[in-house]
């Protein structure tokens, strides 16, 4: 009875404690949802922890590793040119950008910012003349456009007024102004390189043979670079003066004296340095050509014509010419720039040069270049009497003397170089390579010269050897509308089978 009594509490418990199976699966499911559900909230929370920290991480980062800039003319970033000369920068600079706040230049104000991620010694501030009225009356009594920059270093500054920073000109089609360029790496570089140089080069133009005026904008290009211009007359002032960081002797159409020839190879031989152009012309040029023979180098007769398609543009005289890498050009030539020279003359070296002195060639023509001697005869045909080349169109040349002095020369043999519609043919080549050249006499230990080409908000050229052209028209006339027709006609031909 007892034993019945215990079997049959038994199963009273199990009866209690049996639940429907419904209720079973239902508490089951809630168990492991609230399992997975925990695990899915803590997985979550550490994603998210991770993404902020990404983010503070990728926020604490210069701009230049996260920002890519991807305007067409590159109007966020700082050249290699600029790069390089802010590497060498030893002394403190602030940049002030004079704006009342939220009426900031974005362009401006990102430029900026990527002058002082590159140099530890560039420091950028902006100044609201609301709040600070007086602020600019310390380096100017002008007054001072919204968005003009004040650079500093030390006791020397210099103002950027925001009207030089964007070029524009004006459309007589609707006569109002368009915005053609964006200065602001130039305008700032050459306000860098004013402040931290203590004495400027001159350059000074010889003057008084019909020697060509300087083109308006190569003339910008130099005064932006900090080298004061000047005008030298030899014959009343007879010998260049000391403080010429170099002598410019543009294209003269007489020649000059005995006196002056003198007194150029006279500065020469101390050290000094030139830039010399020159231009076909049927007058004599007896000094002008001893003071080139004086450093192993002369002008051919006549002018050279190119017979190679892929050396010249349009016509064989505007000739392409090879651009060589050494010191006076060594930037320019590994940027694949062309350059475009008109009417020139070739140079040629001459055998008695003294081993003292090296020539480097910087522009060159092809094999199958010749010059024309008789420019008169109406034809540009090669004849018996013309010079075959190749030719030189550019040299620098040096020679190393006494006292660690050295004698730095760069000639071209035409003037056309400097055109301002010369130039654009080849999107600014031109201007380049003669900044560069120039820039490689005029820099010293006490002084340095950067110039930096504005960026053209309108129109890129391409340039386009007479062989590139010939090849184009050949494809676009020829050969595309050949495979058109050939392509219709299988399908006519096809669906006439069908």
């Amino acid at each position: 009875m007892k034993l019945k009594e215990k079997f049959n509490k038994k199963d009273g418990q199990n009866k209690k404690e049996k639940k429907p199976l419904k209720q079973r699966i239902k508490e089951s499911m809630n168990g492991k949802y609230l399992k997975n559900g925990s695990y899915s909230v803590v997985i979550s929370a550490i994603f998210i922890v991770i993404v902020i920290v990404i983010n503070m991480i990728v926020g604490s980062l210069p701009s230049k590793y996260t920002e890519f800039d991807v305007s067409s003319q590159k109007l966020y970033s700082i050249g290699d040119e600029t790069k390089a000369y802010l590497k060498k920068l030893d002394k403190d600079i602030t940049i002030y950008q004079v704006v009342q706040s939220g009426s900031e230049d974005e362009t401006l104000k990102r430029l900026l910012e990527k002058y002082a991620e590159e140099s530890s010694h560039i420091k950028v501030e902006t100044k609201d003349p609301v709040v600070n009225p007086k602020f600019t009356s310390q380096y100017t009594s002008d007054d001072v456009s919204a968005n003009s920059l004040i650079v500093v270093c030390g006791d020397r500054s210099k103002v950027v007024s925001y009207d030089t920073i964007y070029q524009s000109s004006m459309d007589y089609n609707t006569y109002s102004y368009t915005t053609t360029g964006f200065d602001g790496e130039g305008q700032i570089d050459s306000a860098i390189s004013y402040v931290t140089s203590e004495n400027l080069p001159i350059l000074y133009t010889l003057d008084g043979h019909g020697e060509k005026e300087l083109d308006s904008t190569l003339k910008e290009d130099i005064e932006k670079a900090n080298i004061d211009i000047q005008s030298l007359n030899l014959l009343t002032e007879e010998s260049v003066p000391d403080d010429a960081a170099c002598l410019l002797i543009n294209a003269p159409t007489s020649d000059i004296s005995e006196t002056e020839k003198d007194a150029i190879i006279e500065y020469l031989e101390n050290g000094g340095k030139a830039m010399i152009f020159s231009d076909y012309t049927e007058e004599s040029m007896t000094n002008f050509d001893a003071v080139l023979a004086n450093y192993g180098v002369e002008r051919t007769e006549g002018i050279v014509i190119e017979g190679d398609s892929q050396h010249y543009a349009q016509m064989p005289y505007y000739l392409v010419p090879t651009v060589n890498s050494t010191d006076a050009i060594t930037d320019f030539a590994s940027k694949g720039y062309y350059v475009l020279m008109p009417t020139a003359q070739g140079i040629q070296k001459t055998d008695d040069v003294r081993d003292t002195v090296t020539i480097e060639s910087l522009l060159t023509t092809s094999d199958s270049a010749y010059s024309k001697v008789d420019v008169n005869s109406g034809s540009i045909e090669e004849t018996d009497d013309d010079i075959k080349g190749p030719f030189d169109l550019g040299v620098s040349i040096t020679e190393s003397l006494d006292d660690d002095k050295e004698t730095q020369i760069v000639y071209y043999a035409s003037s056309n170089l400097m055109d301002s519609q010369i130039n654009q043919m080849v999107s600014g080549g031109n201007e380049q390579m003669i900044m560069e050249s120039l820039s490689w006499m005029c820099s010293s230990d006490e002084t340095s010269t950067i110039s930096v080409s504005a960026k053209d908000l309108q129109v890129s050229y391409l340039t386009l050897t007479a062989y590139d052209a010939s090849f184009w028209k050949i494809i676009i006339m020829g050969l595309i509308p050949v495979a058109f027709l050939v392509i219709g006609f299988g399908v006519w031909l096809k669906r006439r089978k069908a």
